[in-house]
């Protein structure tokens, strides 16, 4: 990725990964622009953080000049949500989600607590002060389709990838190998205020702090890491490609109790090891 593909509108910035792939980084967190600008539809992975709505809207206004034709979330936690609401009564298009998350995304059920135990920084330090609870997004809310499709987004599949939360996902499209994970793996150490602001790209597990089912997770990294992968882009951090994506991954796969798993917190077995 060049100079020239790198745009900065607002308050997000945005990285052209792919022809139809576009990175909008909200501060702490990526949201995922699907859909080549001059061809067909195009989808929103994600709505970042809650006072991003207008850049968002910009950019997609920039981008692609129409709204899109459905918001995907990959899980539901407060940074992947912050303005799904807003944005899907604005562009008045409905919202996928695996229905195991549905719980947290019509006002019926908390997150367990944000961990500051786990350590690893300040970001991890103040978790309990993120928010866990429950949104409502109302009948926009649709279930993703059963058989793996992804709605507005053609040769793209969902993955289930819990861990992180119950019903999270990644998607994944065959024919360039191409994949947008989610929190299921990211490439910033995300417990670290530093690490965030500067954009160290290395690849990690979930977020610490707000993993608490860390087998499902280290399941989810294993099914993604046997994919085959040219371009992954993550919640958190920079896109990532080639060599660097696919030797990072396998290493994190192999080794996901010591490089993943923090040493201790109240969602860690004592007995892993």
């Amino acid at each position: 990725m060049s100079d020239k593909d790198m745009l900065h509108t607002g308050t997000v910035d945005t990285t052209k990964v792919l022809d139809d792939l576009w990175c909008v980084r909200t501060l702490i967190v990526n949201t995922v622009f699907v859909g080549h600008p001059e061809r067909g539809d195009w989808v929103l992975v994600d709505t970042g953080l809650g006072p991003f709505k207008h850049a968002l809207i910009q950019e997609a206004d920039h981008i692609y000049g129409r709204p899109p034709k459905a918001i995907i979330l990959t899980h539901g936690h407060f940074d992947h949500v912050g303005c799904v609401i807003e944005l899907s009564e604005y562009w008045k298009v409905p919202v996928y989600a695996h229905v195991e998350e549905f719980p947290y995304l019509t006002g019926l059920r908390d997150y367990p607590e944000g961990d500051p135990s786990v350590g690893g920084g300040l970001m991890a330090g103040v978790a309990p002060l993120y928010p866990n609870g429950p949104i409502d997004i109302g009948d926009r809310l649709q279930p993703l389709p059963e058989d793996g499709t992804v709605p507005g987004a053609p040769g793209w599949k969902w993955i289930a990838t819990p861990g992180h939360s119950p019903g999270q996902v990644s998607l994944y499209r065959e024919q360039d190998q191409t994949l947008i994970a989610g929190d299921a793996f990211i490439t910033v150490k995300q417990e670290s205020a530093l690490a965030v602001m500067q954009q160290n790209k290395e690849i990690h597990g979930p977020p610490r702090y707000f993993t608490p089912d860390w087998e499902s997770a280290k399941e989810s990294l294993r099914k993604l890491a046997a994919l085959p992968l040219e371009t992954a882009v993550t919640g958190h951090g920079l896109p990532m490609s080639g060599e660097e994506l696919r030797t990072g991954l396998k290493m994190l796969s192999e080794n996901f109790d010591e490089l993943a798993v923090p040493e201790q917190g109240k969602y860690v077995d004592d007995d892993r090891h």
